[in-house]
């Protein structure tokens, strides 16, 4: 398994953080799901905009193909306003996982 982690942080004059995950919840999230070889996503942020989103893919070809067919860009391009700067991506290969139960 392979995880795709994007640090980006909210510009929370304009956008509330929590408006900001139900934006990602509505509209992202099922497109991401569209996606061949997505697993799951975690959205982690703070009361200040900080945030952290980390997606799960069944493997490197399907961590990096989102990305290469322009997913990636054209849903960062969608959103840009709700953003103080350019998100950062990297990825990773999951070499453990001891998960929590699901939250939502």
């Amino acid at each position: 398994m392979f995880a795709r982690v994007t640090l980006l942080e909210i510009d929370t004059m304009r956008t509330d953080v929590a408006d900001a995950v139900e934006l990602y919840r509505a509209e992202v999230l099922p497109e991401l799901k569209e996606q061949s070889g997505y697993t799951g996503s975690y959205v982690l942020a703070t009361p200040d905009g900080k945030g952290m989103l980390i997606s799960f893919w069944a493997t490197e070809d399907a961590a990096d193909a989102s990305a290469e067919q322009g997913f990636y860009a054209e849903t960062l391009a969608r959103y840009v306003t709700l953003f103080r700067s350019p998100p950062g991506r990297e990825r990773y290969e999951v070499m453990v996982a001891d998960l929590p139960a699901e939250v939502n």
